[in-house]
């Protein structure tokens, strides 16, 4: 009889509680130099059955070179506009952001030289 009053098998112990499922995402590179791109997610009660388990879907017929398994819980979503948003004017680093079209207009006009005429082959 277990500690309950109801009656076990011989040998038996008590049933134990399931292990709780996390979600863990995957992220796989299929050839080196590749991107890290999202596979899918695999439920795991743990670290190292996630990684088995990511393994056996993502990595069994060498279509990944590397894994990536991360607990969903520890991928942080930037969805705020203000921590998106650069805290300084970078649009010098830009290729857009330098604009010579401009300042050879001012530099000629300041000199007084004439635009050159276009090439001709």
């Amino acid at each position: 009889m277990s500690a309950k009053g109801t009656p076990t098998a011989a040998g038996a112990t008590p049933a134990e509680p399931a292990p709780v499922l996390e979600a863990w995402e995957v992220f796989r590179q299929e050839k080196d130099g590749d991107p890290m791109r999202h596979g899918g997610s695999v439920m795991a009660p743990d670290a190292e059955l996630a990684t088995h388990y990511a393994r056996e879907m993502y990595g069994r017929r060498q279509e990944s070179v590397r894994l990536w398994v991360v607990r969903r819980s520890d991928v942080h979503d930037l969805d705020d506009a203000d921590l998106l948003q650069p805290p300084l004017d970078r649009s010098f680093k830009k290729p857009g952001g330098y604009v010579m079209r401009d300042k050879l207009a001012a530099a000629r006009a300041q000199s007084g030289q004439a635009k050159p005429k276009a090439r001709s082959k």
